[in-house]
Order: structure tokens, then C-alpha cells, then sequence
């Protein structure tokens, strides 16, 4: 097995993932506004796009990952990074919002890297190194949204569409890279059947959730998920509120952020994990993520920002020693359909909190409370630290 290569690739495809979808952050509200002619429409597209992208991904996840544990990794992640191509491609060219809708929700459906990227590492590495690996993806990760909306923003200013033709070619340069690099970490095993109850996202989930090591480490990530959503959709909003930055610093400090972490996750985690092991590494690192989230809610100053920024830093090898410790409670032949139940969670996180966290932020804003919103995010952060804690695992 050409396990270097397989992992090379599954780094570059998620560099390419994520700088693809950071070349279009910056132009989604123009290109929206060009195709519906009105700033009110264009937001409520923009937030419906979002949500049916979210729906379709947590309705079809577990039967990709079932799909890959079947017939293979390697044509699940190859179709998938197709279906992506022919949505940016979609965009480029649409005239009209439904065009939009219908190939954002094809690509919603067939979001399976994710899933299958976990599922390939837990393949092609052993699980003393898989924290590590998670930790180079976390890394490329990063490296693609700091790229990502810097060269989104000089293709944008030459032409509203360029960004959308250049992510749909980076999408058909990782099916390319993928055809011709990429092996096969396992073959696909015919007797695993496609049945309703393995293969519908709430069959799928609660199979995971029934199971009791990896069901609390499930409810875990679901708690570490809606944290993370919290954060990551009022973020910008709460620094533009409570320290009146402007566009260009909110995107400095997201990119010296993000190029920081990932440094952290390519270098440190691997060692970090290794000698503390998974268990103690994922209640460590998440305890550390807790601290950032609630001093955020009190941060009155930016050099305190800056400050957690770097805590946040550093609770970031918590997601890595999880999903590590969730790959070892898996058997082979089932990583990707636990994989696929796994990201049809974070879906559920990814559809209905930024709903919920914007209605909580902007409640906050009339009582001049604006942090309030992290505290939530801590709430959900603790109760993720106490499920991993009081789950038995590795050291």
C-alpha cells in the first residue's frame, strides 16, 4: 500500500477543498446581488443556499460513507470533488437563483469528503499516527483558507466570476491529481449491504449513538461542532461590534489565526498526542478551547483578542486527538459508513446553528452584551470536555 502518496494527496485535496471555497468567500455577496438585482434577495439566497447545502450533506453523508466502505474510497472522493466542480462552474455561469439552488444542493449531496478523508487516514495509518495525520489535514486546512480569500479577492476585483471558474478548476485538477495519483486504501467490500437503516442519516446516527464508547464520543463531537459553528458564524460580527475593525483587519488576524494553527497542527499535535495519548490529549486540548471561548467573551481590548487567538491555537490538537480516538473504537470495514453518521452530525451543527447563533447575538446587542454569545459557545465546549472525560479510552 502507497501510503505516502495516498496521504500526500489527501492533504492536497483538502488545500484545494478549502481554497477553493475561500476564493468565493469574498464574492459571494456581489456575485448574489448580480444574479437577483436586489441586496435584501441576495442575502435571503445567500442564507438558503447555505441551509439547503447543510440539509442535503446530512441527509446523504452516512450513504457515501456506506458507498466508500462498499465499493471503495477512491470513487466516493473522486465524484465527489466532481459534483463540487460543476457547482463553482454552475455559479460562474448561472443567471438566475434557482440555477443556483439546484447545483448547490447536488453539491450538498454528494459532500463527501469530509467523510471519506477521515476514513481514508484511519485506512492508510497506523493509530499511534493517526492523530498526527489529522493534524496535517487540520493544517491544510488552514493553509487553504488563508490563501483562499486573499486570491479570491484579486480575481474578484478583475471580474465578479473569475473566482468561481478558478475553484472549479482547482475542483477538476484534484479529480485529475486524484485519477492518476491517488491508490486505493481499501478495497471495497461487496457483502456490506445498502440497507434504509445504515444508509438514512437518522438510522446511520443512531447506530453510532447506541454504541456506548462511540456514542458518547459522538454526542461529544456534536457539542464540540455547535461550539465551533457559534464561533466561527458571529466571530467577525463581535470583533466589527465590539472593537469597530474594519474588513481588512478582521481578514489579517483570521489569517495570522489560521496560518498559526496551522503550523501548530502540522508540527506539534502529532508529538503532543503521542505522549500524552488520545484520550488525554482530546479532554486537554478541549479543556484549552473552553478558556479561549469564554475569555472571548469578555475580551475588551484587542490585545486580548490576540492573546486567546493563541490559546484557541493550542486547544486545536482536542479535535485531532478525538477523531483519532473515535477512528480506534472503529473496525475496518465500517470506518467510512461511522464516518459518513459522524459528518451528518456536524451537519445538523452546520444547518441550524448559525440561524440560532445570530438570533442569540443579536438579542445580545440590545442588552450591550455582545460576548454573550461565546459563553454559549464555552456552555457547549465544557459539555463536550465532560462527555470525553467521563468516556473510558486510551490513557
Amino acid at each position: 500500500m502507497r501510503r505516502a502518496p495516498a496521504l500526500s494527496f489527501l492533504l492536497v485535496t483538502v488545500f484545494l477543498d478549502l481554497l477553493g471555497l475561500g476564493l468565493i468567500v469574498p464574492i459571494v455577496p456581489a456575485l448574489m446581488t448580480a444574479v437577483t438585482a436586489d441586496a435584501a434577495d441576495a442575502v435571503f439566497w445567500a442564507g438558503l443556499l447555505g441551509s439547503v447545502y447543510g440539509l442535503l450533506q446530512f441527509v446523504v453523508s452516512p450513504l457515501l460513507g456506506r458507498l466508500s466502505d462498499r465499493y471503495g474510497r477512491r470513487p466516493v472522493l473522486l465524484v465527489s470533488l466532481a459534483c463540487l466542480g460543476v457547482d463553482w462552474l454552475a455559479h460562474a455561469i448561472a443567471s438566475g437563483p434557482w440555477t443556483l439552488l439546484a447545483f448547490h444542493a447536488l453539491a450538498g449531496a454528494c459532500a463527501g469528503t469530509p467523510t471519506v478523508v477521515n476514513a481514508y487516514i484511519a485506512d492508510v495509518t497506523e493509530p499511534e499516527g493517526r492523530a498526527r495525520a489529522y493534524g496535517l489535514v487540520g493544517a491544510a486546512f488552514g493553509l487553504g483558507f488563508v490563501a483562499g480569500p486573499i486570491l479570491g479577492g484579486l480575481l474578484g476585483a478583475v471580474d465578479v466570476r473569475l473566482p468561481f471558474f478558478a475553484a472549479a478548476a482547482l475542483s477538476f485538477a484534484g479529480v485529475a491529481y486524484g485519477w492518476l495519483v491517488l491508490p486505493e486504501s481499501r478495497p471495497g467490500d461487496r457483502s456490506t449491504r445498502l440497507t434504509l437503516r445504515a444508509a438514512n442519516p437518522i438510522g446511520a446516527i443512531a447506530v453510532v449513538l447506541r454504541r456506548p464508547v462511540l456514542g458518547r464520543l459522538a454526542y461529544a463531537r456534536l457539542c464540540a461542532d455547535v461550539a465551533r459553528m457559534i464561533h466561527q458564524s458571529t466571530w467577525t460580527f463581535f470583533v466589527t461590534v465590539q472593537f469597530a475593525w474594519n474588513t481588512a483587519q478582521v481578514g489579517a488576524v483570521m489569517a495570522a489565526g489560521a496560518l498559526a494553527g496551522a503550523v501548530f497542527q502540522a508540527r506539534a499535535v502529532g508529538p503532543i498526542v503521542r505522549r500524552l495519548g488520545d484520550r488525554r490529549a482530546a479532554v486537554g486540548g478541549s479543556v484549552v478551547g473552553v478558556v479561549a471561548l469564554a475569555g472571548t467573551a469578555f475580551a475588551s481590548e484587542p490585545w486580548m483578542l490576540y492573546v486567546l487567538q493563541g490559546v484557541g491555537v493550542l486547544g486545536s490538537v482536542g479535535g485531532a486527538a478525538a477523531q483519532s480516538w473515535i477512528s480506534r473504537q472503529v473496525g475496518e470495514d465500517e470506518q467510512g459508513t461511522v464516518q459518513g453518521a459522524l459528518t451528518g452530525i456536524g451537519a445538523i451543527a452546520e444547518t441550524l446553528v448559525p440561524l440560532a447563533a445570530g438570533l442569540v447575538f443579536g438579542c445580545s446587542l440590545s442588552y450591550g452584551r455582545p460576548g454573550l454569545i461565546f459563553m454559549v459557545a464555552a456552555v457547549f465546549a465544557a459539555l463536550s470536555v465532560l462527555l470525553l472525560a467521563a468516556t473510558p479510552g486510551h490513557r
